[in-house]
């Protein structure tokens, strides 16, 4: 079995939070309390705690950009990340960075998007042609 990926983080809302994670990225949810929600991020698990969330600051210089750390992402191949970065636009999600490439004709070549959940925290979906280049020097 390939290991999975397991994050908790903080929101505010687990309501805002099942609209966004369940309805917007089409997530299945799992198991919750009155303080927590799981749901199957894509093949990984994500816990939801009602809190404060993290402070995140633009400080990672990514090529001409400065992106917020810290931030939560997956890498998708690019048919599946083209295919979520249409569902994004069509739900009028305000992208912190939106879909582009980003080092065209290099090594690491790939797409990339950055948007916030309700309580601001961010996540970055990167799509490469061939995945096997997510680690390519």
């Amino acid at each position: 079995m390939q290991p999975l990926f397991h994050v908790a983080y903080n929101v505010n809302d687990l309501d805002e939070a099942r609209a966004f994670y369940g309805g917007v990225l089409g997530c299945k949810e799992g198991r919750s309390t009155e303080t927590w929600v799981d749901f199957d991020f894509f093949g990984h698990q994500i816990s939801l705690h009602l809190g404060t969330p993290f402070k995140t600051e633009a400080t990672g210089k990514v090529g001409e950009h400065m992106v917020l750390m810290p931030h939560l992402g997956l890498v998708f191949d690019m048919p599946q990340w083209k295919e979520i970065a249409k569902k994004l636009e069509k739900a009028d999600i305000k992208f912190v960075l939106p879909p582009q490439i980003r080092f065209e004709g290099e090594a690491g070549e790939q797409s990339t998007m950055f948007f916030c959940d309700p309580s601001g925290n961010p996540i970055e979906f990167k799509g490469f042609v061939n995945t096997e280049d997510t680690f390519e020097k």
